[in-house]
Formats: C-alpha cells, sequence, structure tokens
C-alpha cells in the first residue's frame, strides 16, 4: 500500500561525477584486461591502437546518447529515447534488447566473482558465495541511489589503487630491463613489421567489447540533477576516460611482454604480465581486483535493468501496478531490484 502512495518519480540525487563513477564501475577500468592477450595476437601486437580507434567511434555514440538524453531525460535509455522519437512497439523491442544486455553483465559477473572466492576459499561451496554476493549487491541497490554511489566511489578507488600499482611496478621494470629504450616506444602502437590493417581493423571490433555498458549512463538520467547538460558529459568523459585508461594499461603491458604471440594463456596474459612485472604479490592482487571490478558490475548492471523495468513499467508497456511502482522510503523500484537480483541468481547457477 504505501508503494501505490509512494512518489511517481524518482529523486534527482546525483552529480555529474557521481555519474562519471557509476560508468566507469558499469564498465570496469579494467575492461581491457581480460581482451588483452587475445586483442594482442588478432592484431599483431597493437591491441592500444585498436582500443584507440574504438574509441574514437564510441565517442560519436556516446555523443548521440548524450543529446537524446538531454531530449528525454527520464529512465530508460535506449526505449525512452526509441519509443518517444521512433514508435513505441520499436521502443518495446529496443527495451527488452537492453534487459537481456544488463541482465548478462551481472550474471557472468557473479559467476566469477564467486569461482574466484571458490579457488581462494575452497573449502566455501559455490552457492554459497553465489548467494551471499547477489544477495549484498540486491541489498546496497535496494538502500537508494545515493548507497549505490557511494559503494561504487570505494570499489572505484580499490580499483584505482591496484592499478596503480601495476603502473609503478611496469615502469620500474622496463626501467631496469631496458631503461627509456624500453618504457617509451611507437611499437605497441605502429610496429612496421606486423601492421597489418586488416588484421588491425578486425581486432578493433573485438577491443569495442572494453566500452560494453557505457549506454547504461542514460539510464539513470530521472536520477541525474541538471541531465541536460550532465548526462551528456558523463557519458562522453566514461568512453574518454575508459580509453584512456586502458590505452595507458596496454601500452605498459605490451612493453613488459612485447612478443604478442607467445602467452602461456591468452585469456589470462595479463596476469602473467603482472607477474613479470611485479611478481606474485602484482599477480595476486591483480586477480582480486578482477572479483572487485565483477561486483561493481553486478551492482551498477542491476541497478540499471531496474530503472529500464521502471521506465517501460511506467509507460505501460509493463504492468505498472508492478513494474512502475517506487518505494515510498528509498524512492528506488524495489520489486524490479528484487526481480532482476533473484533472476540474476538463478542465471549464475544455470550457467555455471
Amino acid at each position: 500500500m504505501s508503494n501505490c502512495a509512494g512518489p511517481s518519480e524518482l529523486k534527482r540525487v546525483l552529480g555529474l561525477w557521481d555519474l562519471v563513477f557509476y560508468g566507469i564501475v558499469l564498465i570496469q577500468p579494467i575492461a581491457a584486461v581480460g581482451l588483452f592477450g587475445i586483442a594482442q595476437q588478432l592484431s599483431r601486437g597493437h591491441m592500444v591502437t585498436t582500443v584507440l580507434i574504438a574509441m574514437c567511434a564510441m565517442m560519436l555514440t556516446a555523443v548521440s546518447y548524450g543529446r537524446m538524453a538531454a531530449v528525454y531525460p527520464s529512465a530508460g535509455s535506449a526505449y525512452t529515447f526509441v519509443s518517444r522519437g521512433l514508435n513505441v512497439h520499436l521502443g518495446f523491442l529496443a527495451g527488452w534488447a537492453m534487459v537481456l544486455d544488463y541482465l548478462i553483465l551481472p550474471i557472468v559477473s557473479t559467476v566469477y566473482a564467486a569461482l574466484t572466492l571458490t579457488r581462494i576459499v575452497p573449502h566455501v561451496p559455490f552457492a554459497v558465495w553465489v548467494l551471499l554476493l547477489i544477495s549484498f549487491t540486491t541489498w546496497l541497490n535496494l538502500r537508494g541511489m545515493r548507497s549505490t554511489a557511494k559503494s561504487n566511489i570505494i570499489l572505484l578507488v580499490a580499483m584505482c589503487i591496484v592499478i596503480a600499482a601495476f603502473f609503478i611496478l611496469s615502469i620500474r621494470y622496463l626501467a631496469l630491463h631496458g631503461g627509456a629504450v624500453a618504457l617509451f616506444s611507437m611499437e605497441p602502437i605502429y610496429n612496421r613489421a606486423t601492421f597489418h590493417l586488416r588484421d588491425v581493423l578486425t581486432a578493433t571490433s573485438f577491443a569495442a567489447l572494453t566500452y560494453i555498458g557505457f549506454d547504461g549512463v542514460t539510464t539513470l538520467s530521472e536520477d541525474v540533477k541538471n541531465p541536460r547538460r550532465n548526462v551528456l558529459i558523463a557519458t562522453v568523459l566514461v568512453c574518454a576516460l575508459t580509453g584512456l585508461f586502458s590505452s595507458v594499461q596496454i601500452y605498459l603491458a605490451a612493453r613488459v611482454w612485447p612478443t604478442y604471440n607467445n602467452f602461456p594463456n591468452a585469456e589470462t596474459a595479463f596476469l602473467d604480465v603482472c607477474g613479470r612485472a611485479g611478481g606474485v604479490w602484482l599477480f595476486q592482487a591483480m586477480a582480486i581486483t578482477l572479483f572487485v571490478a565483477c561486483v561493481g558490475t553486478t551492482l551498477t548492471g542491476q541497478v540499471g535493468a531496474a530503472r529500464l523495468l521502471y521506465g517501460m513499467g511506467r509507460d505501460g508497456v509493463l504492468p505498472r501496478r508492478t513494474f512502475g511502482r517506487l518505494s515510498a522510503k528509498t524512492n528506488t523500484p524495489a520489486f524490479n531490484i528484487v526481480l532482476i537480483g533473484v533472476i540474476t541468481l538463478v542465471g549464475a547457477f544455470t550457467l555455471s
């Protein structure tokens, strides 16, 4: 009953940098880490170039999303843009496509995080870790958007500490093994001996996965102060910062491990780079950081999907009394958050 009498609109409590932090945590500041080995092989050692090319393309998309959010500053992202700009039926299809996208992110991230914890603490079953992780992220999101924003900042700081350590130890390693010649080189960007345009463009389509999820920023348009300005700026900043940050990570990794075709395991190549640059300590720290990043993606993916369902429910595309309600206490679409949590739980067990 309290939900029915509750507010009909989300509160605008997020500032520009809250939105930027949300987007970076959703994408993950180490998004390129998991792609490193395979992208290096596909591009023949030019992953930095592919990330920068993909960034240019994504920046155009980010500007488009930001401009649309300025016209329609409501929850729902592409669903709202397509529904109000083109056709409600096309919007319905776009909305469900986005819901599926936002469901995949937390499911995969939960599975990876739980598997990581199982390896660290093997006597605790996988199912227990999954249940604890989803319960934790659901609880945080149910507390309200300010709680989610604060959690994003904590997670981002934790990840950045380890990334900073990687930067320092990689530079130290290169300084000890070749000095300035090893540290400063154009080879990760353009190596005449191995550069092939077709391979670079093929790898660019793979490297574009670095930016997957940046559009999630626009799902919070109704939670943001001054959305007509801040959503556009935040969307562009998230893409630019992700691209530049990832490029530096990949550049250093490519210098520490200059041969692109002799990784022990391409899927976990970045961890081998960490082991070479900083030893076992950095190897383990980066593995833990991958876990923290997955928790962040689960947290932000869940809230994005819940906001999208809320926008569809408020418009009557989904049952309004179920999906279009807000909690009077926390001003959150509580039912949607719990629903996404349950689906993530079932999906994690199924996928595992």
